[in-house]
């Protein structure tokens, strides 16, 4: 009974995929404060390297494409009446992983009309968005993150 119980909770243990993408580690390319409004400086945009050795599709959803194990960007953000919208531009094709201050992971690909990723939270909620820009088909490649209101 007892070496039942073992290789049950040893099976249950490797069934789930352990994911790989980790919130808690520095972003890999910063990040930046911005409340609802912010006006002057939309659209923020940074540029950076996207990808990496990771299968996003391992995370709940329908995330796809390869991504880091630390965010690329992190975004702390102040909620107002505004819609807050992320954007990836790149002249490969990219995706956006995005895990939301409510703990969800939220995903898109090619939603900007072309190969490019966008995810629009219509009425986004205060706290932590981290962000990672994911490349299909490739490990790595140039992009810039998009952050905007409008």
């Amino acid at each position: 009974m007892m070496k039942t119980l073992i290789v049950a909770v040893a099976a249950l243990a490797t069934a789930a995929p352990a994911l790989a993408q980790d919130s808690s580690r520095n972003p890999a390319f910063g990040e930046a404060t911005l409340s609802a409004g912010f006006d002057n400086g939309d659209p923020l945009q940074r540029r950076f390297r996207g990808g990496g050795p990771n299968d996003a599709s391992r995370l709940p959803g329908s995330c796809t494409g390869n991504v880091g194990t630390p965010p690329d960007f992190r975004v702390n953000y102040t909620a107002g009446g505004r819609p807050l919208i992320f954007r990836s531009v790149s002249t490969a094709d990219t995706t956006l992983v995005i895990n939301g201050p409510d703990g969800r992971w939220y995903c898109d690909d090619d939603s900007f009309g072309d190969l490019d990723a966008e995810y629009r939270f219509n009425s986004p909620q205060s706290g932590v968005y981290d962000v990672w820009i994911g490349v299909v088909r490739m490990n790595e490649a140039d992009a810039t993150l998009v952050v905007s209101e409008r």
